[in-house]
């Protein structure tokens, strides 16, 4: 079957926190997995032994991007089952409990909370400000003797805006409450430490930074206990049953390598040009607002509300141009506001007139200049 082609217009690409293209040395590594290690890891045979030197070299990798060791790295399908696997693995442990998380969470971890409720666990979520960061003092206040997680984003991924992690991991360890972060948009565009960030869970998806999708990770702190979601065989420490996708892994892992080695050209140069994006298009269009922290956010990520349009039809009439994205959601014809962005404060106007640009390591200032242009002309001249 033929694949469809990408327009010969060639659309600027500035939906990186979706999804990001393969890096060429990912795409090399897989190719050379796909067509020669087709062994299974847990085998005793060399085809065997091959695969498995392959996933535990890129556990070494994946781990030593966050500062930590293999041992503590669990491959998964992706984010989804990542959050999945630390916040039902850790309630599940226990009958009853309370659960802290903030109001703008993805869904992958929303959900498994909505999950848990049914259950009749209790759930306080966060309150955010108006850059959307919650308050690590209100979040303190909140603790009951019967918490048993907590479970906050590092970034967001529609306005980028970086939570405090570290103080917030402080708090939770002083009181000896499980903490878990969902790191999907961080982990390889920004520096990650666990160490730092005073974690016991993170997670890790890896087509955030130019590897594979359907391939994630989880890091579990050495003596945190997860309960199995998946029934099987004892593949990684018997909580993810199942034949390792090892070539996906190898992808994941290659990956973690290059974002290890270029991290400090990747941040600089998306600012950078993250900030020529946004300078521009102050002076071309007065009252054009920024959505998300001013400071403490991703380097690649600007949430921007336009003034007298809504953010899908500047989108719509930018398809040939730029490819980005809103953050509000479309049933039956109606476009109702992201709830993150209301959740920050925004009016329905505001938050229906956004749009999210998040560049690549792949982007250029001639793109960003060229994408000023287009959005310019296509806001001013209908």
């Amino acid at each position: 079957m033929k694949q469809t082609a990408i327009s010969s217009l060639n659309p600027v690409y500035l939906d990186n926190n979706a999804s990001t293209p393969l890096s060429p040395e990912v795409v090399s590594a897989m190719a050379v997995c796909l067509r020669h290690n087709f062994g299974n890891p847990s085998s005793a045979h060399p085809y065997g032994e091959a695969a498995r030197k392959a996933v535990e070299n890129a556990r070494k990798q994946v781990a030593d991007l966050i500062n930590t060791r293999p041992e503590e790295i669990i491959f998964t399908s992706g984010g989804t089952e990542s959050n999945n696997m630390a916040i039902l693995g850790t309630a599940l442990r226990f009958k009853t409990g309370h659960i802290i998380s903030s109001c703008i969470e993805h869904p992958s971890v929303m959900n498994p909370l909505k999950y848990l409720e049914g259950l009749g666990f209790k759930v306080t979520y966060l309150p955010v400000d108006k850059y959307g960061i919650v308050n690590p003092d209100v979040f303190k206040k909140l603790i009951r003797k019967n918490t048993i997680l907590i479970t906050i984003m590092h970034s967001n991924n529609e306005t980028g805006s970086i939570q405090q992690i570290a103080e917030i991991g402080k708090i939770a360890n002083s009181n000896k409450i499980v903490f878990h972060c969902d790191a999907a948009q961080s982990v390889g565009k920004a520096p990650v430490n666990v160490k730092r960030l005073n974690v016991d869970l993170l997670t890790i998806v890896s087509h955030k930074f130019y590897g594979p999708k359907g391939v994630g990770a989880l890091y579990i702190k050495w003596g945190t206990a997860l309960k199995p979601i998946l029934y099987g065989a004892s593949h990684e420490r018997g909580l993810r049953p199942g034949t390792e996708n090892v070539c996906s892994i190898v992808g994941l892992g290659k990956a973690a390598e290059i974002a290890k080695k270029e991290m400090r050209t990747r941040v600089s140069g998306m600012r950078y040009l993250t900030r020529i994006f946004y300078d521009e298009l102050r002076k071309e269009i007065p009252g054009i607002k920024l959505n998300g922290h001013p400071t403490r956010r991703l380097p690649n990520t600007l949430n921007l509300s336009f003034p007298d349009i809504q953010g899908y039809v500047l989108l719509e009439r930018l398809k040939n141009e730029i490819a980005a994205s809103t953050g509000s959601a479309c049933h039956e014809g109606k476009h109702k506001p992201s709830p993150v962005l209301k959740a920050m404060g925004l009016s329905d106007e505001a938050a229906l007139s956004a749009v999210r640009l998040s560049l690549g390591i792949n982007t250029t200032e001639a793109q960003i200049r060229r994408a000023v242009k287009a959005i310019v002309k296509a806001y001013k001249n209908p």
